[in-house]
């Protein structure tokens, strides 16, 4: 028996979040080796050693995964936009939430690979109007909820992930001004 739970990648915890984490992880290798759209549950089932069975038991098949991915790069981007704004206020916490919530984006390959599929499958209106992303934008930038503010950042966010300036040093001067105008 304790052979059998040596080799058991369940035993020593809580076994749906062990799965889960082992298959997110596979999952989000076979993104950065094959892309957002390629990758297969077979293939993420087979990386993480696991039976298909047991892929769809913990976690749901590739739609699943893909939602999954996105959710979980979403919370860390909002984390990470969060511990950078901290202590700012006003423009400077806007301008900072979106070019920090860029830079997060670009090197989670996850979020990168799916919003560049979103984009290539035309679900870009889906993005936009997700209630999850304005009410973050919101509760990050720090802006009015009766604006339609939350939608612009969450749109420039967007736009400059897929049409991106020269460098950062641009994108900034560019965030600025309309921020500030």
């Amino acid at each position: 028996m304790n052979e059998r739970r040596a080799a058991d990648w369940l035993a020593g915890g809580n076994r749906r979040e062990l799965a889960t984490e082992r298959i997110f992880a596979a999952a989000a290798e076979l993104i950065r080796e094959q892309g957002f759209v390629r990758f297969s549950a077979d293939d993420v089932a087979s990386r993480a050693g696991c039976s298909r069975a047991t892929l769809y038991r913990y976690v749901g098949g590739k739609s699943a995964i893909r939602e999954g991915l996105l959710s979980r790069g979403a919370a860390s981007v909002a984390s990470q936009v969060a511990a950078a704004v901290e202590s700012l206020r006003g423009d400077e916490r806007i301008v900072e939430s979106i070019l920090v919530a860029v830079d997060a984006i670009r090197a989670d390959a996850a979020m990168s690979h799916g919003l560049a599929a979103a984009r290539a499958n035309g679900i870009d209106e889906y993005l936009v109007s997700s209630p999850l992303l304005p009410r973050t934008a919101l509760e990050l930038a720090g802006l009015d909820p009766e604006g339609q503010q939350s939608q612009w950042v969450v749109r420039i966010v967007l736009m400059l992930l897929a049409w991106p300036l020269a460098d950062r040093a641009d994108e900034r001067r560019m965030v600025e001004s309309f921020v500030s105008s």
